[in-house]
């Protein structure tokens, strides 16, 4: 009999919150114990936050919304799409909740991409503006496959920066940098291969023009030519001008759908 008394104590001594139910979504349950499998899938992604219970339960909700949104065109992930992607992730050893939850969230994923493609990126229109500025992203990340011809200054005194003007061709940027005195450099690079700081002092600069002092250097741009990857590039730069445009779009939608949603909060620690 005392042993049944100790078992009933331990069992009432359990956390309440491992089958809790914290949340209905369209009528769905979730319990702590579905938020605890979803934080451990956060942290085995990276994914760390001051909220993570509540950020956990915000993805569920999300996954909930986007999977119901997504029945309404029949889109649904077969099994083995969803299978393939978590194998892919190379998680660790996950228990049969955490390996649900995982699922759950990779069918939402691909669901909500098809979505995505399917109804937002028709929409897109992208402008000059838009492909402009991203190409000026790329720029300052990385740098674009151009060849430049720069000449450059070692060593320059401000005295002689407030004097150098513009020249008419590369040879005129030279002989003006030797007749102040100086040793300039001539050399065709790419763009991608500069620096980041050489790379920012020159990518607005117009032609002929000497930029700014960067570690008492000044440069100048005397004439650019397109390599063979350009090409490629400029398809490269306007689909992702496209798809920044499309996520943006998708995300307000998503949004209305959170508005339209039946969610119940039941544990006031996952208040929203």
């Amino acid at each position: 009999m005392k042993k049944y008394i100790i078992a009933l104590f331990l069992l009432l001594g359990m956390p309440a919150y491992a089958t809790t139910v914290v949340a209905t979504i369209n009528g769905k349950t979730v319990t702590d114990a579905d938020i605890t499998a979803r934080t451990k899938l956060m942290s085995y992604t990276g994914q760390t936050s001051t909220n993570n219970r509540r950020v956990a339960l915000q993805n569920i909700i999300d996954d909930s919304v986007k999977l119901n949104y997504a029945s309404n065109f029949g889109i649904n992930p077969n099994d083995a799409d969803v299978d393939k992607e978590l194998k892919n992730m190379n998680l660790p050893e996950l228990s049969a909740n955490e390996r649900n939850m995982a699922r759950d969230a990779i069918r939402a994923n691909i669901a909500w991409q098809i979505v995505v493609a399917r109804t937002v990126l028709p929409m897109v229109d992208i402008s000059d503006a838009d492909i402009n500025e991203e190409r000026a992203d790329l720029v300052r990340q990385r740098g674009l496959p151009i060849d430049m011809t720069i000449v450059r200054l070692v060593d320059v005194p401000e005295s002689v920066q407030s004097k150098l003007t513009k020249p008419d061709n590369c040879d005129d940027a030279v002989r003006m940098a030797e007749n102040f005195g100086g040793a300039p450099q001539k050399f065709t690079v790419k763009q991608y291969e500069l620096s980041s700081d050489v790379r920012d002092a020159i990518a607005d600069l117009p032609m002929m023009t000497w930029s700014r002092s960067v570690n008492g250097s000044v440069f100048l741009v005397c004439n650019t030519k397109k390599t063979d990857e350009y090409g490629k590039l400029d398809k490269i730069i306007k689909q992702n001008a496209e798809y920044k445009q499309a996520m943006f779009m998708a995300e307000q939608q998503l949004k209305q759908l959170r508005r339209r949603a039946v969610v119940v909060i039941k544990d006031d620690r996952y208040k929203l």
